[in-house]
């Protein structure tokens, strides 16, 4: 093998592959100078919205029991078998409906002796009276002595008694009569009745009288609940300065919503505070009144109520999912004038119910809020903030549509 053709052979190898690595070098210099002419990929697009000014009034939620206004339990106020009961079990009862009859023929016989003993009084009252009547004359005359004409006297009088008595006996049988039918005293739900047809019912005003059924009113319905001793104070406090506040005989306006309800539907009225504070819970026991037209409240059910807890003021708000959290702080990110994301701790207040949050401290009006494209967004980098509502402007890259054309080079 000749020597110095190899070594000829080796030279070009090496020679072939400087040239190789060169190339190379050239196209990555040529792609990273294009790439600066571009001015690389462009800041991430987010939408910014200015925070929303609105008045708005704090509130504390409670959990409560409806509580009917009225309840009666229905019983009867004379003894004698039950005739008829022409309700149904937990139908709406209105006021002076018939709800129980008991047999009233004891009660007609004891009427019509009555009434047979008034006129037999009455007779004799007559007799007696002109008896009197004519002894006035005889004793004036000296035809008869005062001693006889005192005893006429008491005759009448006596005669007049038994009038009185017979008339009042005659009363009581018709009331007797009356009670034998029991109808309803208020306007309400009735429950199941508890005693059947032919039974013996115990009447009277004995703690022993039978239970028939109860009724308890629905429209208007109350709403029971309780708030602690520093909560109290507060409404106290509040009320003292002329804000409408949920404290005695305010007549505040509150809300509520059911268990399976996501919003404050119902408006109601605070109706009463209590006078003490509960020793074993240290609460106090507040009540509400509301409207029940169809009846959709029911006593013992459990609902969440709302009462205003400050005077209305001014607040900025903003949309509850800008708010991020850091441990236990809060914080939005805004766009400042330059474009750049800077992070801002903020103290937070209630959600509304269009979804907007309460910021009580932290942001000024003038903020660009990042309310989309949070993801993209870090404090200390550069962005494309996009108003709210507004039609989002396409990137000014090389190739895009609408972009002006690159000067040829």
């Amino acid at each position: 093998m000749n020597p110095t053709r190899t070594m000829s052979s080796f030279s070009f190898i090496r020679g072939a592959r400087v040239a190789v690595l060169c190339a190379l070098a050239t196209l990555v210099a040529s792609c990273g100078d294009g790439q600066k002419q571009a001015g690389g990929p462009p800041p991430p697009a987010v939408t910014v919205a200015k925070p929303v000014k609105r008045t708005v009034t704090d509130f504390d939620e409670y959990v409560g029991r409806f509580a009917a206004v009225n309840s009666v339990e229905v019983r009867a106020r004379v003894s004698g078998y039950l005739e008829g009961v022409p309700f149904k079990d937990g139908q709406i009862v209105k006021q002076g409906d018939l709800l129980f009859s008991i047999d009233k023929r004891p009660f007609q016989n004891t009427l019509d002796q009555a009434r047979a003993n008034l006129t037999q009084a009455k007779s004799n009252q007559a007799f007696t009276e002109s008896d009197f009547t004519r002894g006035q004359q005889l004793v004036r005359d000296k035809t008869i002595t005062d001693q006889t004409f005192e005893q006429r006297s008491q005759a009448y009088r006596n005669a007049q008694a038994a009038v009185s008595n017979a008339e009042a006996a005659v009363r009581q049988a018709e009331l007797d009569i009356e009670f034998t039918e029991l109808r309803s005293p208020v306007n309400g739900r009735i429950g199941d009745r508890r005693v059947s047809p032919g039974n013996l019912v115990t009447g009277g005003t004995s703690g022993n009288t039978t239970l028939l059924a109860t009724i308890v009113s629905t429209d208007p319905i109350y709403f029971e609940f309780t708030f602690d001793e520093a909560s109290f104070l507060r409404y106290e406090r509040m009320s003292k300065t002329g804000n409408d506040v949920a404290s005695r005989g305010a007549g505040v306006q509150v809300a509520l919503k059911l268990i399976d309800e996501r919003d404050f539907d119902h408006q109601g009225n605070m109706d009463f505070v209590d006078n003490v504070i509960d020793r074993s819970t240290g609460t106090m026991r507040g009540r509400a009144v509301f409207a029940n037209p169809n009846n959709v409240f029911t006593p013992g059910m459990f609902a969440r109520v709302r009462v205003p807890a400050s005077p209305p003021y001014e607040a900025l708000l903003v949309a509850d999912l800008a708010i991020g959290i850091e441990q236990t702080r809060k914080y939005v990110l805004v766009a400042d004038t330059s474009d750049t994301v800077r992070q801002k701790y903020v103290t937070l207040g209630q959600v509304t119910s269009d979804g907007l949050r309460v910021i009580k401290e932290g942001l000024d009006p003038d903020d660009r809020v990042v309310v989309s494209g949070l993801m993209q967004a870090r404090a200390g980098q550069k962005v494309r903030p996009q108003e709210q509502g507004a039609t989002p402007a396409a990137p000014a890259t090389p190739g895009a549509a609408g972009a002006p054309p690159q000067p040829s080079k």
